[in-house]
C-alpha cells in the first residue's frame, strides 16, 4: 500500500500541531519520522488513523483520496497502529485481545470463535518469528511481548500499512533489538511501516527514509546514511553536540547513604526491597532499569512523599527519612520529578511563582513573612533566558505552557539554588536535542560544584553518557553496579533480571 499525506494541517484553537505537512510512504519500506515530543508526529498519525480530522489537506491510498470517520475505518482500508500505551486488556489472553472488537462467530448459536483468533495468532507468530502464546494472560507477558501482541492484533486485520508510535519507550536494549527485527521482517514481507520515533540510533538502524519534522512543519528529509549530528540539526535547526563532554570524576566523602530501604505499598506488595547504596560528593550515579521496577518509589522514598516500611537514607550525616517533603528540600535537596503535570508544577500558578515554590519563604524571595515581587520577577526572568522557557512573560500561568517548556521550568528552579544532592527523574524528557545538550551540561555541572547526583532515567544512551556509576533496578532491587562503559547486551541482560550479582564499581 503506498500512503500520501498532501497539505495535512491540524490546529488545536490558536495552536497549529501539523502546518501543510506532505509525506509519501512507499510500499515495503520503513518510513521513520523523527522529531522531538511536541513536534506533531503523533499528531499526524492519528489524523491519518481517523482519530483526528484533519483541518486542510488530503490522504491517498494507491492514489485515491480517502477519509476516515474514526479508526474503523482506517482498519478497514488496512492501516494499523500500535501506541505508545497499549491497548490490551490485561485479565484477558492474547487471543481474546486480538479477537476483540472484530469478533468471529460459529454455529447457530453464534459463540465466539476463540479456536479461530488462536489460529490467527499461531499464524502471525510463527511467520515472523514473534514465539507469543494464544493462551498467554497479557498481564503475565513482559512488556516486550504485549507489545508483539499489539502488532498481531494490527496484522490480524490485514494491515498493509503499519504505525509504530514510540514503540521502544518501556523495552530494554534486547527487546528493543528484536523490535527493529521484527520491523525489518514486516518490510521484507511487503508491509509499509511508519516509525515514529525521536532515538536517532534506532532510525539509522531500520529507516529506509527519513522525514524530520519540527513545530508540526516538515523541515527536511535525510538517508539513513547521515550521522546522529546532521538529524539532531535537522530537528533542531542548528549544531548540536551529541556527546557529553565532562571531565572524569573526581568523587569526595559519601553525601548519601541508602541502607536497606523498603517499600510496601496498601495492597502489601514490596515495592523497594532492601536497597542499599550511596552516592559520594561529586559524583553521578545513574539508574537504569525499565520503567516500574522501583525507580519511582526509590525516588519518593528519599524525598519523604511515600513512607518507607524498613531501612534509612542519610544525607550528609543527617538522618532524612521519616522527615516531611519541605524538611527534606530544605536540606539541600533538588528534585525533578518523573510527571511534571502532576508533581512538578502548579498548572494554575504563573511561571514567577512555580520558580519559588521550594523557597517561597526564604530570603530574598520573602522578607518578615512577606513576599518580594520586585525580587521574584527578576529572578524568573533571569531563570526564563538562561532556560530559553519560551512564554509570553513571566506571569504566564505554567499549565498553558508546552510540555517541554514545563519541564525547563522544573529543572530552572531546583537547578538555581546551592544543592547538596540532586535528584532527576528523566529530567531531558519533552526537551528537544539542544535543550538536552544545555541540561546536560547543568547535571554535570552540579556535579563539578561537589554535590551528589543521581539520574533515573529510561533513555539507556542518556544514563551512559552521564553517569560515573550505574545501579540497576529490577523488581525493586539493585541487581547490580556498574561501571558506565559496561556493554549494552550486558546492561540489558541486568534490567531484564537475568544478571543478579552486584558488582564494585
Amino acid at each position: 500500500m503506498k500512503l500520501e499525506l498532501r497539505g495535512i494541517t491540524k490546529r488545536f484553537g490558536d495552536f497549529t500541531a501539523n502546518d501543510r505537512i506532505d509525506l509519501v510512504v512507499e510500499p515495503g519500506t520503513v518510513h521513520a519520522l523523527l522529531g522531538e515530543n511536541g513536534a506533531g508526529k503523533s499528531t499526524l498519525m492519528n489524523v491519518l488513523f481517523g482519530l483526528y480530522d484533519a483541518d486542510e489537506g488530503e490522504v491517498l491510498l494507491d492514489d485515491e483520496p480517502v477519509v476516515f470517520d474514526g479508526p474503523g475505518d482506517a482498519m478497514a482500508a488496512g492501516i494499523g497502529m500500535v501506541h505508545q500505551h497499549f491497548m490490551l486488556v490485561h485479565p484477558f489472553t492474547v487471543a481474546e485481545n486480538v479477537m476483540l472488537g472484530h469478533e468471529d462467530v460459529r454455529g447457530p448459536a453464534k459463540l465466539l470463535d476463540v479456536e479461530a483468533a488462536r489460529a490467527k495468532v499461531r499464524e502471525i507468530s510463527e511467520r515472523f518469528n514473534f514465539n507469543v502464546d494464544p493462551d498467554a494472560v497479557i498481564e503475565d507477558l513482559p512488556v516486550g511481548a504485549q507489545q508483539r501482541v499489539e502488532i498481531i492484533k494490527a496484522l490480524s486485520r490485514d494491515a498493509s500499512l503499519l504505525i509504530l508510535d514510540e514503540p521502544t519507550a518501556v523495552l530494554t536494549p534486547q527487546e528493543t533489538d528484536e523490535l527493529l527485527g521484527i520491523v525489518k521482517d514486516l518490510r521484507d514481507a511487503g508491509t509499509a511501516v511508519v516509525l515514529i520515533t525521536h532515538k536517532l540510533r534506532e532510525v539509522q538502524a531500520v529507516a529506509d527514509t527519513i522525514t524530520v519534522i519540527r513545530r508540526g512543519k516538515v523541515v527536511g528529509t535525510a538517508e539513513p546514511t547521515a550521522s546522529q549530528e546532521e538529524l539532531a540539526s535537522l530537528m533542531v535547526g542548528r549544531a548540536v553536540t551529541m556527546r557529553v563532554d565532562k571531565e572524569p570524576a573526581k568523587p569526595g566523602e559519601t553525601m548519601l547513604e541508602v541502607d536497606g530501604l523498603t517499600v510496601v505499598d496498601a495492597a502489601g506488595i514490596v515495592q523497594l526491597d532492601d536497597v542499599s547504596f550511596e552516592v559520594k560528593a561529586g559524583e553521578i550515579l545513574a539508574i537504569a532499569g525499565v520503567q516500574g521496577n522501583g525507580q519511582t518509589e526509590l525516588t519518593e522514598a528519599l524525598l519523604g512523599v511515600v513512607p518507607t516500611d524498613a531501612g534509612n537514607a542519610t544525607l550528609d550525616g543527617e538522618v532524612i527519612t521519616g522527615r516531611t517533603i519541605k524538611e527534606v528540600l530544605h536540606s539541600g535537596i533538588g528534585f525533578v520529578p518523573e510527571d511534571r503535570t502532576e508533581d512538578g508544577i502548579v498548572a494554575s500558578m504563573t511561571i514567577a511563582n512555580n520558580l519559588i515554590l521550594d523557597v517561597h519563604d526564604k530570603a530574598p524571595y520573602a522578607k518578615g513573612g512577606a513576599l518580594q515581587p520586585k525580587v521574584i520577577a527578576d529572578e524568573a526572568r533571569k531563570h526564563v533566558e538562561q532556560f530559553d522557557v519560551r512564554a509570553t512573560g513571566i506571569d504566564q500561568t505554567t499549565g498553558s505552557l508546552s510540555g517541554g517548556n514545563q519541564q525547563k521550568v522544573v529543572l530552572a528552579r531546583e537547578l538555581s539554588r546551592p544543592l547538596k544532592l540532586l535528584i532527576a527523574s528523566n529530567p531531558t524528557r519533552g526537551l528537544d536535542v539542544g535543550s538536552i545538550e544545555f541540561v546536560h551540561k547543568r547535571i554535570v555541572a552540579e556535579r563539578d560544584s561537589g554535590a551528589a547526583v543521581i539520574i533515573v532515567s529510561a533513555e539507556l544512551d542518556e544514563v551512559v553518557a552521564l553517569a560515573d556509576r550505574i545501579a540497576v533496578m529490577y523488581h525493586g532491587r539493585i541487581v547490580g553496579i556498574v561501571p558506565p562503559d559496561t556493554d549494552r547486551d550486558t546492561l540489558g541482560l541486568m534490567m531484564a533480571g537475568a544478571h543478579d550479582e552486584e558488582e564494585a564499581a
